[in-house]
């Protein structure tokens, strides 16, 4: 199985992303007021979870170490369908392990909070990990609202409205009323932020039906509904979207270089580790 050691430290992780360029930058950056830093994007097409979230603790890492001069913004997508618990989440409430097992489906816990996702081909993963202004870190609602804000502004340019919902949601419209499109989680360190969530494209909605339990809180919005009917795709493709997160977080350059050996510890010390999966049951 293909692990990121097995690429040189300073090649793209995985195979290159379409569309992969850069694109002009939004007028502001949406956390740090003032104009934009020259945020770099971290190109990639997909990868195993483990892997792809060992890589967003790694980069919030250098971030918190002050290695991290300017915000790191990427796509990514999971290989195959995993489950993804927060990071104190109780797997037996949010995820039913039958169906995980008779679906062949694993399950790996995130560094963020939030609840559990489902993840995997059509599910179009996102992450910015940032330094943070100096000062007191902003309030969790700003975040959640300066991040969000942009990204759902530059996902309706390119053909869907969308609007947040909730504290952390992405929704559009859709029969029965508004429909969950992204769902998103972060970590704040001393001086910086992992933000991180779905986008939900063409992903197989029904096999979240399966897989998870009815949450065991939820936004106002949601009214109870099952995932059936409270999930939606966008139906925008790879390329829109990964358009519309670079426009969204400023993106001005490329990085190719990241921090292989990290990620290969944490994932062999935390996101393939069964101990650190299971540490809440």
């Amino acid at each position: 199985m293909r692990q990121f050691t097995d690429q040189p430290a300073d090649r793209p992780i995985g195979r290159p992303g379409p569309a992969s360029g850069v694109a002009e930058p939004a007028e502001a950056w949406p956390i740090g007021g003032g104009p934009p830093p020259s945020a770099a994007w971290l190109p990639l097409a997909s990868g195993r979870a483990a892997e792809q979230l060992a890589l967003d603790e790694a980069l919030l890492e250098e971030a918190h170490a002050g290695l991290l001069s300017a915000p790191v913004v990427r796509t990514w997508m999971a290989d195959e369908p995993t489950v993804v618990v927060g990071s104190s989440s109780r797997i037996d409430q949010e995820v039913d392990r039958a169906a995980c097992r008779a679906a062949g489906v694993g399950i790996v816990r995130r560094p963020s909070g939030g609840l559990t996702v489902v993840l995997g081909p059509g599910c179009v993963m996102w992450s910015v990990v940032a330094p943070l202004p100096a000062g007191p870190a902003p309030a969790i609602e700003r975040l959640h609202a300066g991040l969000l804000g942009p990204l759902a502004e530059a996902l309706s340019a390119a053909g869907r409205p969308v609007v947040r919902r909730g504290l952390s949601d992405l929704a559009v419209p859709g029969p029965g009323g508004e429909r969950k499109v992204s769902g998103n989680a972060l970590r704040v360190r001393r001086g910086c932020v992992l933000y991180h969530g779905t986008l939900l494209d063409r992903f197989d909605l029904d096999l979240i039906a399966r897989l998870l339990r009815h949450p065991p809180r939820e936004p106002d919005y949601r009214a109870g509904r099952a995932h059936g009917s409270f999930l939606a795709n966008l139906e925008l493709g790879r390329a829109a979207i990964d358009a519309a997160v670079r426009r969204a977080f400023a993106v001005v350059s490329q990085r190719q270089h990241w921090p292989a050996d990290r990620v290969a510890a944490l994932v062999e010390t935390r996101y393939a580790d069964t101990a650190w999966t299971e540490r809440f049951d």
